[in-house]
């Protein structure tokens, strides 16, 4: 799943990448409310932690911009701010929970998985598929007796893949969903990653292939043999 963090303490943000992409989560940050905004409106998160004294648009203006535009990403405000009318200011503008710094890091993340799980994204213990077992919280893939390690982003695409079941997603959607809106990797990353795998998929001897619509996108089957 991909966090965006809005922060502009880069020590505190790094701290929070630090502590997500420990926890499996894909993560972009914005050190101003700006830029921030213009990420959160691409509508590619899962959940965004926004703090609220940011330069050029404070949070609040970032979450009245956010819902006043329909899009419903689930918000953590983060923020030294711990008076009363702070709170119930951004929860009356549409954020979903507010935890002031300094934070204990298993408090904020089961945060961010109540807040996800409210909003129906939060991620299962385990996504299935044909033969196949995907255990988001250890990156694991079982099939059977047999299983395997996957890197980050492997894990990512094969659970966008997993969870949209037959349904054909393009390379752009994944390249998006995956590596970011702003992101620089080459034309061809889909492409590479899908390769590693079916390269597991095979090492485990699974039955679900990937399989690719020319010119129209990448989905999952369930084999014969």
């Amino acid at each position: 799943m991909r966090i965006l963090v809005v922060e502009d303490e880069k020590r505190l943000a790094q701290t929070l990448v630090d502590l997500l992409t420990q926890n499996n989560y894909l993560v972009d940050v914005s050190y101003d409310g700006e830029r921030g905004l213009d990420s959160a409106l691409t509508g590619i998160y899962d959940a965004i932690i926004l703090d609220v004294m940011l330069p050029f648009l404070d949070g609040f203006q970032v979450i009245q911009a956010l819902r006043s535009q329909q899009n419903n990403t689930p918000v953590l405000m983060l923020t030294a701010k711990s008076e009363l009318e702070d709170r119930v200011k951004g929860l009356d503008l549409g954020s979903d929970y507010y935890v002031t710094k300094p934070f204990e890091p298993k408090e904020l993340l089961a945060c961010l998985r109540a807040i996800m799980r409210r909003k129906g994204d939060i991620q299962p213990c385990e996504i299935t598929y044909g033969d196949l077992i995907l255990n988001p919280e250890t990156a694991e893939l079982f099939c059977l007796e047999r299983s395997i390690g996957l890197r980050a982003k492997e894990m990512e695409l094969l659970r966008l893949l997993m969870e949209n079941k037959d349904r054909l997603l393009s390379k752009e959607t994944l390249q998006t969903k995956v590596w970011g809106y702003d992101s620089e990797v080459e034309g061809n990353v889909v492409e590479v990653y899908l390769s590693f795998l079916r390269k597991k998929l095979a090492h485990i001897k699974s039955n679900v292939k990937i399989s690719a619509v020319r010119m129209v996108g990448y989905r999952l089957e369930v084999g014969n043999d």
